[in-house]
């Protein structure tokens, strides 16, 4: 075990990984110890050096009575970094370890290489948090144990591992209640909303799925929008993905924290290739939409889609836009995808790029190669689209 002193206040760290490896800071939510990156630990190793580090109030840490401060807490991660040797490193927290991290970023930018703000948020309700630190001081933190757990964890997650479910819980129950109201009061106070312009450093924004305390509307996206150049990845589970979803969140930290800049400037612009042929094929109207509607979820997905099938495939030059549209009719017809089917439909008859004669006789002969029923449903989809454009000519 590794301790660093810092005005009387004895505060864990482990160090852990090759030392020829660049580091990473790995900082807790409130409630939680360096054990809380456990599951993801192996899946970093290989690429990081990993700092973990016991928020004071928290695991090995001690915990002082009275409030604590994110320019406090990030101070000790500071004089930790110094003791450990580390002068510059990249820096993920969760939930309060982001609110850590970022204003460790604003205080000594020149300790923070990067930034991956996972779950976490630069505004939180002072009157809840206000609340729950009453609770704590006057009932100890078992009386927020199950609440707190609750927000953690998706229900399916902890109905499957009740031992997690339940080790958070024992952990927060035995959790010095000075080190939890300390630390709700670092949250309760922070002033991060209107400083986050002021981070100019690679950031990258981890929001899960099923996060109810800070997920991307309300959290998140005001992070995105605030920090210039932050990049945005969405995984699954509730507020702890290093418990719920290691590998996810290991993938994003290393696909951010080892990027090329090379490589994900050729993907860019194989994106933006793609994206010409895309709005040719479909217009720009559908396009715009559907790029609006992207969600963390399928953010990812359609920029590949639009890399490789718009670029890659609606580029190539065997074929011109007319054919290829004829023969996605066709095989969608015979797969029933229909959705996709109705969305080519619809480009091809407004965009020029087929007739509704040659629509019927594609689907025609569809129905000697994909068989009748098949086709029956495509002239039936196909009519719905052609009798909508009728009504608004």
């Amino acid at each position: 075990m590794a301790y660093t002193i810092r005005d009387g206040v004895r505060l864990h760290w482990r160090l852990d990984g090759a030392a020829q490896r660049p580091v990473l800071v790995l900082l807790n939510s409130i409630g939680t110890d360096i054990g809380l990156w456990d599951p993801t630990v192996p899946l970093l190793l290989p690429a990081f050096r990993l700092l973990r580090i016991d928020t004071r109030g928290a695991g090995g840490s001690d915990a002082p009575a009275g409030d604590y401060g994110l320019a406090m807490l990030s101070d000790d991660v500071a004089a930790i970094m110094d003791d450990a040797g580390v002068a510059s490193a990249a820096v993920a927290g969760v939930s309060l370890g982001g609110m850590v991290a970022m204003q460790l970023a604003l205080d000594r930018p020149e300790r923070v290489a990067a930034l991956a703000l996972v779950c976490t948020s630069a505004t939180m309700d002072p009157a809840a948090w206000d609340a729950r630190i009453d609770t704590v001081r006057r009932q100890g933190t078992a009386a927020i144990a199950d609440m707190a757990v609750g927000r953690f964890l998706s229900p399916g997650f902890a109905a499957r591992h009740p031992e997690i479910a339940d080790g958070l819980r024992d952990g927060i129950a035995r959790q010095s209640d000075d080190g939890y109201a300390g630390a709700g009061a670092a949250i309760r106070d922070m002033a991060l909303a209107d400083r986050l312009a002021q981070i100019a450093l690679p950031t990258l924004v981890v929001t899960a799925m099923l996060d109810v305390s800070t997920p991307y509307a309300g959290h998140g996206e005001h992070l995105v929008a605030g920090i210039a150049g932050a990049r945005h990845v969405g995984v699954d589970g509730a507020h702890l993905p290093p418990i719920e979803a290691p590998a996810a969140l290991a993938t994003a930290l290393r696909r951010f924290l080892t990027r090329d800049g090379a490589v994900e400037a050729a993907a860019d612009a194989l994106f933006e290739a793609g994206l010409v042929n895309r709005r040719r094929v479909l217009g720009d109207a559908w396009v715009d939409a559907s790029l609006a509607r992207r969600t963390p979820l399928t953010h990812e997905f359609q920029a590949m889609i639009t890399r490789i099938a718009w670029h890659e495939i609606w580029g190539r030059p065997g074929l011109d836009d007319r054919t290829r549209r004829l023969i996605v009719l066709a095989i969608t017809c015979a797969l029933g995808r229909w959705e996709e089917f109705a969305l080519h439909v619809r480009a091809g008859l407004t965009q020029g790029g087929f007739t509704r004669d040659e629509l019927k006789e594609v689907l025609m002969q569809a129905a000697i190669y994909a068989g009748v029923p098949a086709a029956n449903t495509a002239f039936a989809e196909a009519q719905k689209i052609i009798d909508a454009l009728d009504r608004d000519a």
